[in-house]
């Protein structure tokens, strides 16, 4: 059965293309080269090896089958230089496809738009022809810097990737175009040359952040002929990110009209809800949207795969399934025996170092010259190591490569027959942006979901509708966060004095936040404008990636060799006193962790377990924004503070999961103002559901948890990105209340989405713990992974009931409307 993943999206009227079938296989731009000679295996065969024998073959849940799809051929519109359809036709690509074609027609016409397309579609082709045709005018003009555009990407690793591609595509048109890479790693001979010379600069956020923005007078020349913003892969701007991304855009056009120019936007997505609102509200510029893929699709088989219960016993003697991390390891090693080329996507840094480390170490068993064709990907690498990992990939050198996200976002790995996901990667949109990095030369792939153990993970793979059937998610960012907007007016008054009429570029709450600013002594006006008053660079206010503070360097104490980074958010549960660090394939012991120098030192060792923080957290509500009636029950959202500590660690046995013991931890508590959403219960309904008091704790506590990790099927979030507190009788509301709350400051819009899908949300939460076929609570069901209380206590069936008697009196999920907010600035 076919199955179309991308968003319904009708043809953009404003340009009628004619298009043509193709029906032939043909390459994908901008993979668009021939494919690589020899045979490549078939999905279906593979999946077959991998499933040999009754054991293996049990744990496939659920197959599905996306067929071949062929493409639509459309011309280019006239505007593109003929040098550069020349320099596309020379490497290999006749003719573009209709999307592509449709993209560029915008742009020149200097429209904003934003391509929301499947993975290996094209859409780099689609904003580099216009771009590129804007480079070479400008370099006939007499000045002979001409137009300059700027290319933003979300890692390095994209950028440099980019950079690639644009000098092959480019190398035919002489030195009309110019690329270079402006990041962290560019040395500092370089980045002069950039700026004086460079036509297309490819950067990140981060860069512009802190380095072009408040240096703009530097980059005059280039932002004054500053035609066209490329803004790639950007549904990953979400969240606080995004958030922070959407304000530093609004500070680049605003330096941009004191030079004169007013860049056009040109956006590239994974498939994304209503991707058009979404690139409105990043870019803050009206942006048109074309999601109609006009790209072929080599067949894709997609394998769900639920890893087996193991005779261990966890937490309350929960059943332990076997971990994903040992599966993937597994499934990893035998395609690579097999001579599959196969990347496994991991959530975590150390899940990446492990499953590398345990291939390598099968693989030797089977072949010595094996082991050196794995390795793993992960930010926190130097740079130098980094571009050994990419080099290789790129030759052909690895067979097998366990990566983070670093690796999901647009960096091409040609080749690739087959992707691993080991957990679901926490949206929709990221799910099949990984599984489209495999067949990108319009071969056939096989991508393999392996679920983890808790709740989401087990509720997809036994419901694959909610994967299949369903449309990726909006992207969820709030710009008028207050703990966001603050820094930003701070930046933007550094860089050019802030003026009543600039505020409007800004949003609906910056006259608010500027009144706070100027009270802090932050901000002070003179005349007509407001300056920034500090020595210290007003783009230090903020990390724009939600980092929370300087990051912790990773110290080997021996030699004092740096071997990485850790964000100060994470250090506290990752590299505590007696915390496990795995870096490039060795394993080290954290032995002491120095928060006022932002230092962890570790020495080589090799323990048989792993680690895991546990914390405790309090919170109390500080303002209710919107309350909605269920019944007596009351659905509430609004701003909190919230005091987390992280209090001690499990050691958990490789490969099993089994916990081996508890150790204690003396670090400081930290506080948190963000949003949540909150449901209450009165004692009348815990009659009706049949929970007395002493099962209360145990009930709320089981809903807590599987509601969090519930959540990122309805909000482009992840479990770590939140957090929940339940309290049988909590002091502001004086009834039972469960909470879940953004882990960042003001507030990443995650609890806000919950707020308003609450009752599919939780009703998909009540189905999720009443079918796992546990007694009493697992961590498919209602355990975490990161309970402070040990999962205690936890009453599985009297949380089936608490949750079936709320759900009750909600609303049809149809019928969820947004009601008016209370007044008031969130966080305050």
């Amino acid at each position: 059965m076919a199955f179309n993943h991308l968003p319904a999206g009708a043809h953009d009227a404003l340009t009628p293309l004619s298009v043509t079938p193709v029906t032939h296989s043909v390459p994908m731009a901008n993979d668009q080269l021939p494919p690589e000679a020899g045979v490549h295996p078939v999905p279906r065969t593979v999946l077959d090896r991998l499933t040999a024998g009754a054991d293996r073959a049990a744990r496939i849940t659920h197959t599905e089958h996306l067929p071949p799809r062929p493409g639509r051929h459309a011309p280019w519109p006239e505007q593109i230089r003929p040098e550069v359809v020349e320099a596309v036709r020379a490497a290999g690509i006749e003719r573009p496809w209709a999307h592509q074609a449709l993209t560029a027609a915008h742009a020149l016409r200097g429209e904003s738009v934003v391509v929301a397309t499947g993975t290996a579609s094209g859409k780099s082709l689609a904003y580099l022809a216009p771009v590129l045709s804007a480079l070479l005018d400008g370099s006939e003009a007499p000045n002979g810097r001409g137009a300059t555009a700027l290319y933003l990407a979300p890692t390095k690793a994209l950028a440099a990737d980019q950079r690639r591609a644009v000098r092959a595509l480019a190398e035919p048109l002489g030195k009309g175009v110019r690329p270079a890479v402006y990041d962290g790693d560019t040395p500092v001979e370089e980045r002069e040359w950039v700026r004086q010379y460079a036509n297309y600069a490819l950067t990140n956020p981060d860069m512009l952040h802190r380095s072009i923005l408040p240096a703009h007078p530097r980059w005059s020349s280039f932002l004054r002929a500053l035609r066209y913003v490329v803004i790639d892969e950007c549904h990953t701007y979400r969240g606080v990110f995004g958030s922070h991304v959407a304000q530093v855009l609004r500070r680049l056009r605003r330096v941009c009209a004191r030079y004169g120019s007013d860049p056009v936007f040109l956006l590239a997505s994974a498939t994304a809800s209503d991707p058009a609102t979404a690139a409105t509200r990043l870019t803050g510029v009206p942006v048109a949207e074309i999601t109609e893929d006009a790209s072929p699709r080599g067949e894709l088989v997609f394998a769900l795969w639920e890893p087996p219960l193991t005779e261990l016993h966890g937490e309350r003697g929960a059943p332990v399934r076997r971990t994903a991390t040992a599966e993937s390891a597994d499934l990893l090693t035998d395609l690579v025996v097999q001579g599959v080329r196969t990347v496994a996507f991991v959530r975590s840094r150390r899940g990446a170092e492990l499953i590398a480390l345990i291939a390598q170490e099968r693989l030797a068993a089977v072949d010595r010259s094996l082991p050196g064709r794995v390795a793993a990907y992960r930010g926190g690498y130097l740079p130098e190591e980094r571009r050994a990992i990419e080099h290789a990939l790129h030759t052909g050198e690895l067979l097998g490569l366990s990566a983070t996200t670093a690796l999901e976002l647009g960096v091409d790995v040609a080749g690739l027959d087959a992707v691993l996901l080991t957990g679901y990667p926490g949206t929709r949109a990221s799910l099949w942006q990984q599984a489209g990095r495999a067949g990108r030369t319009g071969r056939g792939a096989l991508a393999v979901l392996v679920a983890r153990d808790d709740p989401l993970d087990t509720y997809l793979v036994h419901h694959p509708e909610a994967l299949f059937r369903q449309p990726v998610e909006s992207t969820v960012l709030d710009p008028d966060n207050p703990y966001v907007l603050a820094p930003h007016l701070c930046a933007a008054a550094a860089e050019l004095p802030l003026t009543e009429a600039d505020l409007s570029l800004f949003g609906p709450a910056a006259p608010g936040v500027l009144t706070q600013l100027e009270g802090r002594k932050l901000l002070r006006r003179r005349g007509t404008a407001w300056h920034w008053t500090r020595r210290e660079r007003a783009a230090d206010l903020t990390d724009i990636r939600g980092g929370g503070g300087r990051p912790v360097q990773v110290v080997e104490e021996g030699t004092g060799r740096l071997l990485g980074t850790v964000d100060a958010a994470a250090a506290h549960a990752s590299v505590h006193e007696g915390a496990v660090h795995l870096h490039q394939g060795r394993t080290y012991l954290v032995r002491r962790l120095d928060l006022e120098d932002s230092v962890a030192l570790v020495e080589q060792a090799d323990p048989p377990y792993s680690t895991t923080a546990r914390d405790t957290t309090s919170i109390s509500i500080l303002e209710t924004t919107a309350e909605i009636p269920w019944g007596e029950a009351r659905l509430c959202f609004g701003s909190v503070e919230v005091t987390n500590q992280v209090v001690s660690f499990l050691r958990r046995r490789l490969i099993t999961g089994e916990i081996l013991g508890e150790s204690k931890l003396d670090l400081p508590p930290r506080t948190l103002r963000t949003r949540a959403v909150w449901w209450t219960v009165t004692e009348d309904q815990l009659d009706e559901a049949r929970i007395d008091p002493e099962a209360l704790g145990g009930a709320l506590h089981a809903a807590e948890h599987a509601s969090i990790g519930m959540l990122p099927l309805f909000a482009t979030c992840d479990r770590w990105d939140i957090g929940g507190v339940s309290v049988p009788l909590h002091p502001d509301t004086l009834l039972p209340t469960v909470f879940v709350y953004d882990g960042h400051p003001g507030g990443a819009g995650f609890a806000e989405r919950a707020f308003h899908t609450a009752a599919r949300w939780l009703t998909a939460t009540r189905e999720a713990i009443a079918a796992c076929e546990c007694d009493t609570g697992c961590p498919s069901c209602v355990q975490s992974p990161k309970c402070g209380n040990g999962n205690d206590p936890l009453d599985k069936r009297a949380a089936i009931r608490l949750l079936t008697r709320l759900l009750r009196d909600a609303p049809a999920p149809q019928e969820e409307a947004r009601p008016e907010a209370r007044p008031g600035p969130p966080g305050a």
